[in-house]
């Protein structure tokens, strides 16, 4: 169908949105944006369900009022990366044919590609958009630690999944994306004086050094599986037996075993003490499943490729290390795709952009592979 979307339209709501602060904890902010998003929907016969979160952004769920039992999720987040002032600083602008500005395509322009589509659905007189919950979360930035049960309990009767991620900086799509976890270990020895009595002493970052070629000897590069240690310190005074150390791991998988093997060898590292007189605190864990590749997400890439050659579009889709929300219904079973948002790039930087001549092609193929799906 052809897309009536108005672009200096769009354009002016993915100003309104990106002017307004929501880093993950500008509560207010993210609420702002949520508020926002909200009243357009309702206007078009939407029913918001706010799920209230007293730390971060609320959480809100759409769905039409005529709609019974939708089989589409599309998840997109609210929240940016950016501290408060920041759209003060270096508000919107376009500077060619690229649109600037904090949160521009990650993802305040999938929200306008997102609305645009189901405005364009409604006024067609298509109910595609019936067939969609639409679910806007608020701390995606920072591990969705209260939108995961959300996005769970949402995505859990559904059958596709839709993360409206931006595309790649080539127009990719993603279908693929390794899982995450982190941890920290806290270390305590005994100090004493490292030229009088070092003998008395127990060396903390000793103990830490034995973990850290432990637990990186765990990767498997080879089979997508990383462990690295990523941050590490520890030590009060240069004449003194470390008394304390402490180390940050990063953990990237490919698989769900993966997590669970990788999270019993870390935990096995470090309850066996090397260095008599120490001990070892573990905290943390595997916080993001991996969005395999699976049969389903096959079909929807070629669904997806066949939509697009037919506006004269080649889609291409690509595995990633970075996580995102599209884990959570990936891990349950639903079929999942993500990257399905605008063409942009350089994400979390001053230098974020949106190519302004995608918004309005990404919102036809995305309403497209709707009426397909």
């Amino acid at each position: 169908m052809t897309v009536q979307i108005n672009q200096d339209e769009a354009l002016k709501m993915l100003e309104e949105l990106v002017n307004i602060d929501s880093g993950s904890y500008v509560k207010e902010g993210v609420d702002r944006v949520g508020s926002y998003l909200r009243g357009l929907y309702e206007a078009l016969g939407f029913e918001a369900e706010e799920l209230v979160n007293t730390e971060h952004g609320n959480n809100i769920s759409l769905k039409h009022k005529d709609a019974k039992d939708p089989e589409i999720i599309a998840i997109a987040h609210m929240d940016t990366v950016f501290p408060e002032g920041t759209a003060a600083e270096r508000p919107f602008s376009i500077q060619g044919d690229r649109a600037c500005g904090p949160g521009v395509i990650d993802m305040k322009a999938s929200h306008v590609m997102l609305y645009h589509a189901v405005k364009a659905l409604s006024e067609a007189g298509d109910e595609s958009y019936k067939n969609i919950e639409i679910l806007l979360t608020s701390d995606e930035e920072i591990g969705s630690v209260s939108s995961r049960r959300v996005i769970e309990a949402h995505s859990k009767t559904k059958k596709y999944a839709l993360v409206l991620e931006p595309a790649r900086a080539d127009g990719s799509i993603v279908s693929a994306r390794r899982g995450a976890g982190s941890y920290e270990l806290e270390i305590t020895g005994k100090a004493a004086h490292s030229g009088i009595e070092p003998d008395n002493g127990s060396s903390a970052i000793k103990e830490l050094a034995h973990k850290i070629f432990e637990i990186e000897a765990l990767s498997r590069p080879d089979e997508g599986l990383h462990v690295n240690v990523v941050q590490a310190g520890g030590g009060e005074a240069a004449n003194m037996i470390a008394p304390n150390a402490h180390a940050v791991v990063d953990v990237r998988i490919s698989k769900m075993s993966q997590g669970e093997w990788v999270d019993a060898q870390i935990r096995k590292i470090a309850e066996a003490v090397q260095v008599d007189g120490t001990t070892v605190e573990l905290s943390g864990g595997v916080n993001r499943p991996p969005m395999e590749y699976t049969e389903g997400t096959k079909k929807m890439v070629d669904l997806i490729t066949e939509e697009g050659s037919k506006l004269g579009l080649e889609i291409k889709h690509t595995h990633t290390g970075g996580g995102s929300d599209a884990s959570f219904p990936a891990a349950l079973g639903v079929d999942t795709l993500d990257g399905l948002g605008p063409v942009g790039g350089k994400q979390h930087s001053a230098e974020e952009y949106l190519e302004t001549e995608s918004l309005v092609a990404r919102t036809e193929l995305f309403i497209n592979f709707l009426k397909r799906l």
